[in-house]
């Protein structure tokens, strides 16, 4: 690797599994110091031994996203040691539930928000400022094409990727003129755990690995990176072109 990425610090939240562990292992494969994320301590452990073990570094972080509390001390704690912070990756999220809309159970409603869209805003209320201190921020948003496809029974994660889509964009035009640099992310069908979740009849050997659609989007975080406020599509490997309305 030619290590792009040196002496800079990334946070990736959703860090002991899947893409969000793939892409912490990309990321400090080029020489980035990187926070991971998670709930999980075991996944954690994991993936800080990967890292150890191809050159890296990272600092483990035990943290439910659901502590408001705990992001906010992420943010006092990254600027205590660091004073400022390059890449941020919101990768952490939940399906929810496939369900009829009217048939949702409340609680699980709320904790898939809070989850997929309220811990993003508080990660962005508590890192915007060490972002704005880098030469070169990058925001990484981590979204799905169910924010446009809204298919049947999908509502409540397809409303939740279209919140968080929508502030990347506005986060976007708030820091266009920064040297920060706010983007979401369409994967695609990757074999995930909430992909054989949502489709267990799938075969998983038909879709690209976590570590292929990490290694895609790579190229958001480094930083001669110029878009800001796009959606990246992982399987056509560009920027799509999202209507706005007027």
């Amino acid at each position: 690797m030619s290590e792009r990425l040196t002496d800079r610090v990334a946070v990736v939240t959703g860090a002991s599994r899947g893409i969000g562990y793939e892409f912490a292992r990309v990321l400090a494969s080029e020489g980035a110091h990187v926070i991971a994320v998670a709930r999980t301590v075991g996944g954690l452990e994991e993936l800080d031994d990967a890292i150890k073990a191809e050159g890296g570094s990272t600092t483990l972080v035990p943290l439910d996203l659901l502590d408001s509390a705990g992001i906010d001390r992420l943010g006092a704690a990254i600027f205590e040691r660091w004073g400022k912070l390059d890449v941020m990756v919101a990768n952490a999220g939940l399906l929810g539930v496939l369900s009829p809309i009217g048939h949702i159970d409340p609680k699980l409603f709320e904790k898939t928000m809070a989850t997929n869209v309220t811990s993003v805003w508080r990660l962005i209320r508590s890192l915007d400022p060490l972002l704005r201190r880098s030469d070169a921020g990058r925001a990484i948003l981590m979204s799905s094409g169910a924010a446009h496809s809204a298919k049947a029974y999908w509502g409540l994660y397809a409303a939740t990727k279209a919140a968080v889509e929508a502030l990347g964009k506005s986060w976007a035009n708030e820091t266009q003129k920064l040297p920060l640099r706010v983007n979401s992310v369409n994967p695609g069908a990757t074999a995930t755990k909430m992909r054989a979740e949502a489709m267990p009849g799938e075969d998983p050997e038909t879709l690209p690995t976590p570590r292929e659609v990490a290694e895609a989007m790579l190229p958001l975080a480094l930083p001669g990176l110029t878009e800001t406020g796009g959606l990246f599509d992982v399987r056509e490997g560009r920027f799509l072109q999202v209507s706005v309305p007027a």
